[in-house]
């Protein structure tokens, strides 16, 4: 890479946007305003907004809300006071956060808020989860989430639910990663981070607190290119719990379908832990999660059963490159011993990329059920989706000719 071009990611902007910030709903004689200050923090005697947008060239800046309540209808907006993300804690930057940073620690809290009851670690790439796991300690979930996916681990933002300890950052400090994001640092543990110069370490100290979150909504604020905004109101998944979760049944034509197999509880674990995942995730998207770790993504596809295939290859790819590097430590593309990558691709065959008996998760429901048949032809044994196609008939039948069961959430979960 030439000097330009890495000076290009190195500028470091002055931002023009102003200190506060107000925006007003009106109605006849009723006026609701919401107030904002601008964030920033002092690094190295400096002070020092948001380094750039998404990217260099584009100023950027991060306000949170001082004064002011919406109410809408029966839906109103978090108070201000109760700050998770506009309100973080610099522990060491090296580069200041840019948008993206921010935006994937706040994706990654948006995940963890629901997965309070244990250890867990969400790693987040260009807003996208590409490694989620719970575990009886925080080490043993981040090292399931990062082997999840390690590639797309690398110059990730890694979130997690616990002080962290000092296992967990000498794992977290062997790899490459842009943002660390924990409640608390053990005695120790932070003096290794701080090894890793331009690494950003964030404390946010009402991590404890993330469920209070469960449920809350903000006004969301989309841009269009003439300088249109849509609002709306954030999304609140209501499957929370298993009782939320409804088996699969319909009618079509005068009869009725149900599935025949009910979830059993080790089912319903990985259901509600893959739902509540794909929140988090960018739409199309399908998912497959197994022991409460994810086993293969698909995001942003534009129709559901590419992105059913796409997670199945990922899978596939994601596993062989773990067992080439657990077992011979060197990534699959570096690995040039024909014998070795034979070994290891027939492993990962016989393991249908680790899918057999994998949860898949969608994000709306399957129009027909091609889209179902990707994931049962891997061995997938339980499913959970929206449901509310006119042929969930037809995913019904798939899931009783493979002995799978499937729950429906009544509820879409697009994100975009």
């Amino acid at each position: 890479m030439s000097d330009d071009l890495k000076k290009m990611y190195k500028t470091i902007m002055d931002d023009h946007f102003t200190p506060h910030m107000e925006i007003s709903f009106i109605d006849k004689d009723k006026k609701q305003t919401l107030f904002y200050e601008k964030v920033s923090w002092t690094i190295d005697g400096v002070n020092k907004g948001l380094r750039y947008g998404e990217n260099p060239g584009q100023e950027a800046a991060l306000y949170r809300p001082v004064n002011g309540n919406l109410i809408l209808g029966d839906t109103q907006t978090i108070k201000p006071g109760k700050y998770l993300v506009s309100d973080i804690e610099l522990l060491q930057s090296g580069k200041h956060p840019g948008k993206t940073n921010l935006t994937d620690a706040d994706n990654a809290l948006n995940i963890l808020r629901y997965f309070g009851s244990k250890p867990c670690a969400v790693i987040v790439k260009h807003n996208n989860p590409c490694g989620v796991a719970r575990a009886d300690s925080l080490e043993e979930a981040y090292a399931k989430a990062y082997m999840a996916d390690r590639i797309a681990a690398f110059g990730g933002c890694i979130a997690l639910n616990r002080s962290l300890d000092k296992a967990t950052c000498e794992a977290i400090s062997s790899q490459y990663a842009e943002v660390v994001v924990a409640p608390e640092f053990e005695e120790g543990a932070f003096e290794i981070l701080q090894k890793k110069k331009n690494l950003r370490v964030i404390k946010i100290n009402n991590i404890d607190k993330l469920n209070n979150f469960i449920g809350e909504r903000v006004p969301e604020f989309k841009a269009l290119i003439d300088g249109g905004i849509v609002a709306q109101w954030s999304f609140a998944p209501t499957t929370i719990t298993k009782d939320d979760l409804i088996i699969a049944t319909t009618e079509y034509k005068g009869k009725e379908y149900t599935v025949a197999r009910k979830p059993d509880q080790k089912e319903y674990e990985d259901m509600l832990f893959g739902w509540l995942v794909e929140s988090g995730i960018s739409s199309n998207s399908v998912i497959y999660v197994k022991d409460n770790v994810t086993v293969g993504i698909g995001t942003g596809e534009q129709d559901r059963v590419g992105v059913a295939e796409i997670a199945v290859d990922k899978a596939y790819r994601k596993l062989m490159d773990r067992y080439s590097f657990e077992r011979y430590d060197t990534p699959l593309a570096l690995l040039e011993d024909q014998d070795k990558l034979k070994e290891i691709e027939n492993d990962v065959k016989n393991e249908k990329g680790g899918l057999i008996g994998a949860t898949m998760v969608s994000d709306a429901f399957f129009p027909f059920r091609d889209g179902i048949d990707v994931g049962l032809e891997q061995g997938v044994k339980a499913v959970v989706q929206p449901g509310g196609s006119l042929n969930d008939y037809q995913s019904i039948e798939a899931c009783n000719e493979n002995n799978a069961t499937m729950v429906y959430t009544s509820q879409r979960s697009f994100k975009h």
